[in-house]
């Protein structure tokens, strides 16, 4: 009885939940961008019916090596194509319809767009995913769900073996109300030849998915974020995806993208409640006509690239400063992500406590869990020493910790701080403790 059941029970609680090698490679990423182009671009559409005849897409200048370059200046690390939206246009040249590239004025139909975009992400250092949509408004098969599903397949057999490895594969069932299908197969087939590749899909597809979406498109996570979920009493590690395009309400380029690009404003308030709160996000970029990201979105990303390092880059750590001077906490605030702090094995609280020579003003504060033992802290506060004979000053009090919690609080000024871990379901360990001076600006100002 006990051989039969080997690899079969279901962990119990949420503390016995812990992520796979994957998952944590993933996390550790923090921030890609997806990129959308196709029939849409041409049409000023966000979603195509599948009506669009194939010479429309004729781009005279396109420049993966511009998306790339863009992407990695904001500080994103991956980059996911959308190789078929849901108009079904495929911009590869498949074996499994003629609409694609294959009917298309550019490069003579001879283009291949997954292939170009694959070798400019991996030359910038960047990793490389793709956006299938299972929803098809073209093919004639989509009526028949058994037909459809090797046609699905089929395609995907296509990319998973042909542009080396994926760090993400896209599982969007928008649109698919009412259609069945096969998902257990896709995943079967993809883990076949992917097996390495985290698999987006929201919590209806709970079982297919290795990571989740949050739930809205506007950039942020809402209240406290845990990687474990709970559906219908089983229980994942299922870490969040946010994502939100570059432009308000456009995934695809329109004539008026210059209107509804994101002020560096948003992107910062944006990265700080999504990446900020232990999640991960998803920026869409939009090229153009041309094929190329238009030069206001290419500045905006730099600018908020630069924004970013100028509030939270490793020399902008006081923490870090002072290291000399905190030797007991060292592997928490040295910088490196790849060392950490323990508290005391089987305790279910600790403390890490930043000494300075002199005294100093701060009002953020960021905090990253070491996960690999899964996702431990439960509570915890912030706290400044408010000197000699008077109590610890509580500067914010949280629950969830995970990946990364970026905490804001009024400015204070000491000599002494503490991230003090309240509760934990196993012994804490934290990979960093830092601490900023952002200032009087708003978040997310220019």
């Amino acid at each position: 009885m006990a051989a039969s059941l080997a690899g079969t029970v279901s962990a119990q609680n949420f503390v016995d939940v812990k992520p796979s090698p994957q998952q944590l490679h993933w996390q550790d990423l923090e921030f890609g961008v997806i990129v959308h182009f196709g029939t849409n671009t041409f049409l000023d559409r966000e979603w195509g019916d599948g009506t669009a005849d194939p010479k429309v897409f004729n781009p005279d200048h396109v420049d993966p090596d511009q998306w790339a370059r863009a992407a990695k200046s904001a500080g994103a690390h991956y980059l996911v194509l959308v190789a078929k939206h849901h108009d079904g246009f495929a911009l590869w040249p498949t074996e499994q319809t003629d609409y694609s590239l294959k009917r298309s004025p550019w490069m003579g139909g001879k283009g291949d767009l997954v292939r170009m975009t694959e070798e400019a992400v991996r030359k910038e250092g960047l990793e490389f995913g793709i956006y299938l949509s299972p929803w098809d408004r073209h093919e004639p098969r989509y009526k028949d769900p058994a037909a459809y599903d090797k046609y699905y397949m089929a395609e995907m057999d296509e990319l998973v073996q042909g542009y080396g490895p994926l760090v993400e594969w896209w599982l969007d069932g928008a649109g698919s109300g009412g259609h069945v299908y096969d998902f257990k197969k896709y995943m079967e087939e993809l883990r076949t030849y992917q097996s390495n590749t985290m698999v987006f899909a929201d919590v209806g597809l709970f079982d297919y998915g290795d990571i989740r979406w949050v739930g809205q498109e506007d950039g942020h996570i809402r209240w406290e974020n845990w990687n474990v979920i709970d559906r219908h009493g089983q229980l994942r590690w299922r870490p969040v995806e946010v994502d939100t395009p570059l432009h308000k309400l456009q995934w695809f380029w329109h004539p008026n993208s210059d209107q509804t690009l994101k002020s560096v404003a948003e992107l910062l308030d944006i990265w700080e409640n999504s990446v900020g709160r232990g999640g991960q996000l998803m920026l869409g970029l939009a090229p153009n006509r041309h094929g190329q990201l238009p030069q206001a979105d290419v500045t905006r990303l730099q600018e908020f690239g630069a924004a970013l390092q100028a509030r939270y880059g490793l020399d902008k750590d006081l923490a870090h400063q002072y290291l000399a001077n905190n030797s007991a906490v060292a592997s928490a605030i040295d910088g490196n992500p790849d060392t950490f702090w323990s508290a005391p094995d089987g305790s279910h609280s600790g403390m890490i406590e930043v000494d300075f020579p002199q005294p100093v003003t701060f009002d953020h504060a960021l905090s990253m869990e070491w996960l690999n033992e899964g996702q431990c802290v439960e509570s915890y506060a912030i706290e400044a020493w408010d000197g000699a004979g008077k109590p610890w000053k509580t500067l914010i009090r949280a629950q969830a910790i995970g990946h990364m919690k970026l905490d804001r609080f009024t400015p204070v000024t000491t000599t002494r701080v503490r991230l003090n871990i309240l509760a934990s379901t196993c012994t804490a360990r934290i990979r960093e403790f830092q601490l900023f001076n952002v200032g009087d600006q708003p978040a997310g100002a220019p």
